[in-house]
C-alpha cells in the first residue's frame, strides 16, 4: 500500500440488500476486493437484511437507518447504492455529516435535483464522486489511445446502436417495476442512453449541438410473474444525433426491451479508417463489459486489436464488479488527499444537462445547445 494511504479508507455502504440488487453484485465485490478500501458498515431499509448483508460479506457495522451510518466514526465516505429516488437523502445526510461520498448514476432524478447535489457537495468541503463507470473502462482507454494516437486518422463519427433491456419494453420485472414512473428518474433515457451517451463522449469529445426523438411505444406495461399491467410513462427508444466539438458527428440509437440486452455496436469512423467495438458477451453493457475491437484499414483490411497489457483491467474481478473496482481504484488518491475526484459530482450535471437536452430537443423538435 503506498504513503497516500496509512489505512484503508473505510466506507459505509447505503442500499446493498442480501443476494440481489447492484450493491452486492458490483459495489461491495469491488471495494472489498481492493487494498485501499474497507467497508465498515452496510445500511438497508429494514434491520434484518443489512444484518445478513453484514453477515455474508464480513463486515462490522449493520444499520436500517442512513443517518446512523454517516453519522459513524468509522465511516469515512459514504456510498449512495439506492434507487436513483433515494440519493438525494443519502448524499444529503452524508454532506449533513462531513463526510466524503460516492454516488450510483443518475446522480439525481433530474437536472434540478443533481444541480443541487452538486452546489451541496461542493459547500460542505468534501469529496464527491459519481460512479459512470464508463470512464475508467480499460478498453475504452485503449480505444481513446487508439484515436489519440491518430490510427484512424481524423475523427469524422461515432455511432452507438445498443439495446436497453431490461427497461423501455413492454414486460418489466417485478423489481423494476417502480422505474415505469418518470418521476423516478430511473428509465430509458436517463440510465442506459445516460451511460451510453457518456461514453460516446469519453471516447470522442463533448456533444456541442444536439436533435431526438424520444418514443413512447408502450404507455402499458406488463409486470412480469404477475402479469399486472401498469402505466408507463418511460420512452421504449432514445435516437439522438447532434455534433461533437471536433465538429465529427455523433449518433445514438437504444432500443427498450423486457429481457436480456442483445448487445451494442460503436463504430467511430476518421479519415483514415475506422473501429468498431462490440461486446465480448452479448448481455453484457458497454460501460461495464469486455469489447472486442475491430480496426479497418482503408485498403479494406480487418484486424482484432488485443488489450494490450498496460489497459489491463485490475487482476481478481468478474463481471459488473471490474471496472466498479476501476472506478473506486482511481478515486481512492482523491479521498485520500482530500483532493476532487473523477468523475465528479460536477462531471455527473454535465451529463444530466445532455440528457435534458435529449428530451427538450425531442419535446419541442428543436436542435439544442449544449455547453461543454
Amino acid at each position: 500500500m503506498s504513503t497516500a494511504f496509512a489505512r484503508p479508507i473505510r466506507v459505509g455502504v447505503v442500499g446493498a440488500s442480501p443476494g440481489r440488487g447492484w450493491g452486492t453484485a458490483a459495489h461491495l465485490p469491488a471495494l472489498l476486493g481492493l487494498e485501499e478500501y474497507t467497508v465498515t458498515a452496510v445500511a438497508t431499509t429494514k434491520p434484518d437484511s443489512a444484518r445478513r448483508t453484514a453477515a455474508a460479506f464480513g463486515i462490522e457495522h449493520a444499520f436500517a437507518d442512513v443517518g446512523e451510518l454517516a453519522a459513524h466514526p468509522d465511516v469515512d465516505v459514504v456510498a449512495a447504492v439506492v434507487r436513483a429516488p433515494g440519493h438525494a437523502e443519502a448524499v444529503r445526510t452524508a454532506l449533513a455529516h462531513g463526510k466524503h461520498v460516492v454516488s450510483e448514476w443518475p446522480l439525481g432524478v433530474n437536472l434540478a435535483e443533481a444541480v443541487e447535489l452538486a452546489e451541496a457537495a461542493t459547500a460542505a468541503g468534501v469529496v464527491h464522486a459519481v460512479v459512470l463507470q464508463g470512464f475508467h473502462s480499460h478498453p475504452a482507454a485503449f480505444v481513446k489511445e487508439l484515436i489519440a494516437e491518430g490510427r484512424i486518422g481524423e475523427l469524422e463519427s461515432i455511432t452507438v446502436v445498443a439495446a436497453g433491456d431490461p427497461l423501455g419494453g413492454d414486460r418489466i420485472f417485478p423489481d423494476l417495476a417502480w422505474s415505469v414512473d418518470p418521476a423516478a428518474g430511473s428509465n430509458l433515457l436517463t440510465i442506459m442512453a445516460g451511460h451510453f451517451l457518456a461514453m460516446a463522449e469519453h471516447l470522442a469529445g463533448p456533444l456541442t449541438e444536439v436533435s431526438a426523438s424520444l418514443a413512447y411505444r408502450h404507455r402499458e406495461v406488463v409486470v412480469a410473474e404477475t402479469g399486472e399491467r401498469v402505466p408507463s410513462g418511460v420512452p421504449s427508444h432514445v435516437a439522438a444525433h447532434g455534433l461533437l466539438e471536433s465538429g465529427a458527428t455523433a449518433a445514438l440509437s437504444v432500443h427498450g426491451g423486457g429481457g436480456t440486452p442483445s448487445g451494442f455496436q460503436i463504430k467511430i469512423t476518421g479519415n483514415e479508417g475506422a473501429l468498431t467495438v462490440t461486446p465480448v458477451r452479448s448481455s453484457e453493457y458497454m460501460h461495464w463489459g469486455d469489447w472486442t475491437i475491430v480496426h479497418s484499414a482503408p485498403d479494406g483490411t480487418r484486424a482484432e486489436l488485443p488489450l494490450p497489457s498496460h489497459h489491463a483491467p485490475p487482476g481478481g474481478f468478474r463481471g459488473p464488479a471490474t471496472h466498479i473496482a476501476a472506478f473506486y481504484r482511481r478515486v481512492a488518491p482523491a479521498f485520500a488527499e482530500g483532493r476532487q475526484a473523477f468523475p465528479s459530482f460536477h462531471d455527473a450535471v454535465r451529463q444530466h444537462r445532455v440528457l435534458a437536452a435529449v428530451e427538450h430537443a425531442s419535446r419541442t423538435g428543436a436542435r439544442q445547445k449544449i455547453v461543454p
